[in-house]
């Protein structure tokens, strides 16, 4: 009787060691040993490392950037006085965050990378998109990195520090801080029971997508946007949070942001925000039929015991 009930218990583990095989493992980012060419249009990448971060903490984000030869980068420092200068914020803050800026040709787009996501607790790659087309910061490559856990605001001030370095480029002030504003809105919004980062990527990206082909001329049309916006995509927020939505993008319209300008890649960044949340639908799926499983499985080698 016994080796009976070890010959089903065996079969069930052997079960469980095949489904353990068909759970799929995330592959390992591949790496290029060919650094890009110098871009002589628009002069070397440009690196900007965290005042607060150690010598030992440097190198380790110029490993973690793929810089092998750091005469192909331009490297600078971002201090609590660029905080200032940039966002308002406050000097005496610990700067860790670092980012790589490499400017691209018109049309190309801009791509965030996080490089060590496990170290940016509360802002995506779509919060820094937005912010960043927020701010001027168009078809241009972001390598956002920190050696150690950060939310990742500070990072912004990195990447203005290195595009105002770039050849040629100059950012507007007025539009740095309220891209400023709109992440720490964002990231704000996104602790809020019933929302998640991606929910509240989209609902920018939307109303900056409605923006651009209304060409609002009041805070009544801005209003307007925000309300249908917040409808189609069924999120709720509380008076004082939609007075927030709409105190911001007023303050956009103020400002004359065009995102006309950088439509297409608004919708591209709608693209990768949609294929996220599809994503996460079906990985949680996924995760919830794996668990039920296990319980039908457990349930099994009871019932042969009783």
């Amino acid at each position: 009787m016994k080796s009976k009930h070890f010959f089903k218990v065996a079969a069930l583990f052997s079960l469980l060691i095949f489904a353990l095989g068909m759970i799929a493992v995330p592959a390992l980012a591949s790496s290029d040993d060919d650094e890009d060419a110098i871009n002589e249009k628009y002069g070397l990448p440009i690196v900007v490392y965290g005042e607060a971060l150690s010598e030992k903490q440097k190198a380790e984000v110029r490993e973690l950037l793929g810089i092998k030869d750091p005469s192909k980068v331009k490297e600078i420092i971002v201090t609590g006085k660029d905080l200032v200068n940039y966002i308002d914020g406050d000097e005496h803050s610990n700067m860790y965050s670092s980012a790589k800026i490499t400017r691209k040709d018109a049309g190309e787009g801009l791509v965030i990378n996080q490089v060590t996501p496990e170290n940016i607790t509360e802002v995506t790659d779509e919060m820094y998109a937005n912010a960043l087309l927020t701010a001027g910061i168009e078809d241009a490559v972001v390598d956002v990195v920190s050696p150690v856990k950060v939310t990742g605001h500070s990072a912004l001030v990195g990447i203005y520090k290195a595009y105002d370095e770039g050849d040629g480029t100059s950012l507007n002030k007025d539009r740095t801080e309220v891209a400023n504003q709109e992440l720490n809105l964002a990231t704000k919004l996104a602790k809020k029971e019933g929302l998640d980062q991606d929910k509240v990527s989209e609902l920018l990206t939307e109303i900056k997508k409605e923006i651009a082909d209304q060409n609002p001329a009041t805070k009544e049309d801005i209003e307007k946007i925000i309300d249908e916006k917040l409808k189609t995509l069924e999120i709720q927020l509380s008076p004082e949070d939609r007075q927030l939505l709409i105190d911001l993008f007023n303050k956009m319209r103020d400002l004359n942001i065009n995102f006309d300008n950088v439509k297409t890649q608004l919708e591209t960044l709608s693209g990768d925000i949609q294929k996220r949340i599809e994503e996460a639908v079906g990985d949680k799926g996924f995760l919830e039929s794996v668990s039920n499983f296990f319980k039908e499985l457990i349930e099994s080698i009871k019932s042969i015991f009783s």
